[in-house]
């Protein structure tokens, strides 16, 4: 079983990942770790149907350095992924071929992400434009989730 955790910034994605985690106890990889810098979300969605589904590894990005970090190699069973770029028409046909797959896509009201995203990270602010704008790609592409969540609440509301 594969969980696809998506949604913009500030959404609760990893918040709700973990708690999920905790419950069940599965092996969590953070897209955060995966993106090679701020301009990197498509590299680091890509990666997910590229090396962690099939080849359960995962190539951590060094966000001090800038640069390829540790490879570390996830144990065989199921797993939750979030993060934004998780739900994508690859990665949803890569999670398929796994096996049994449910994805969720958290959002909420912008001035309400950005004000959780920075509060946990201020230095955030100086990117968040340009995160902003590849997000909305992605988006744009992203299949339907079997479930919405906004601003902590389960939802009808189309992207």
């Amino acid at each position: 079983m594969i969980v696809l955790i998506d949604g913009p910034s500030g959404a609760g994605k990893t918040t709700f990942a973990h708690r999920l985690q905790s419950i069940l106890g599965w092996q969590l990889v953070h897209l955060d770790d995966l993106y090679p810098g701020w301009g990197g979300l498509a590299q680091g969605s890509a990666l997910v149907a590229e090396e962690v589904i099939p080849k359960r590894r995962v190539r951590h990005w060094d966000w001090q350095h800038g640069r390829p970090g540790v490879v570390s190699n996830l144990a065989p069973g199921p797993l939750i992924i979030e993060g934004v770029g998780a739900l994508s028409q690859a990665n949803l046909a890569t999670a398929r071929q796994a096996g049994e797959v449910f994805s969720i896509v958290l959002d909420g009201a912008p001035s309400w992400r950005k004000t959780r995203a920075l509060s946990r990270d201020p230095d955030y602010a100086l990117h968040w434009q340009q995160w902003a704008e590849q997000e909305a790609e992605h988006f744009a592409s992203m299949p339907t989730p079997d479930v919405m969540w906004w601003e902590g609440e389960p939802t009808n509301v189309p992207m």
